[in-house]
């Protein structure tokens, strides 16, 4: 897991010829989990999520990032540690690692922490995902879209074969996942996740 965003978001940055600079040390996976776990807790209890979620229910996987870090001077660069999770019957499965990073280029200043849900509704989404190294923006017949407040928004999101939740706030607001690269960590998903951090965020799920 350690130094996978830096990874994607150097590969993001190539087509921009940028440098994205390195995160800090990744937490360990269990930790990773739990923290995964906090955020299905700040998810139940967010107004926006509203009827949304009912999509869960016929979701084909979810991919929790707990701490998508945001930031720069001039460069900028995103990126941060996930864990995603299949559907199975009314249940979901083992975690899987991945990471999901990108790059930017403007006038940015300050630093931003961001929660992040991704609600994956479609087989072809799920298989892209799978895959590696899969470019948000850039999978044709894939459309990602951004949850907004309340009932009305949770309904019109229901067409995307994304349908991401964020708890961003700030400087950055309105999070935009254009060019973002979400790859395995293959070390990290060599030993199955099943200790106790793994099936408390799969029960947590089950109860959404």
């Amino acid at each position: 897991m350690k130094n996978l965003f830096a990874k994607l978001a150097a590969t993001a940055a190539l087509s921009t010829l940028m440098f994205a600079a390195p995160a800090s040390a990744d937490p360990d996976r269990g930790e990773l989990l739990r923290d995964a776990n906090h955020t299905v807790n700040e998810l139940r209890r967010d107004p926006a999520f509203g009827t949304a979620r009912t999509m869960l229910q016929d979701a084909k996987a979810i991919y929790i990032v707990p701490k998508l870090v945001k930031g720069g001077f001039i460069f900028g660069a995103e990126g941060g540690d996930g864990v995603l999770l299949r559907r199975t019957g009314r249940g979901w499965s083992t975690p899987k690692f991945y990471g999901m990073g990108s790059a930017s280029f403007g006038l940015q200043a300050g630093l931003e922490q961001a929660e992040l849900v991704f609600i994956i509704n479609s087989d072809r989404a799920l298989r892209g995902i799978e895959s590696g190294n899969f470019k948000l923006g850039a999978n044709a017949g894939v459309t990602v879209v951004t949850l907004s407040g309340g009932a009305e928004g949770a309904t019109t999101a229901r067409g995307g074969d994304i349908v991401v939740w964020t708890s961003a706030t700030g400087a950055y607001g309105g999070l935009t996942f254009n060019g973002s690269v979400i790859s395995p960590d293959k070390d990290e998903n060599a030993v199955p996740a099943t200790g106790p951090e793994a099936q408390e965020l799969r029960k947590n799920l089950a109860s959404l």
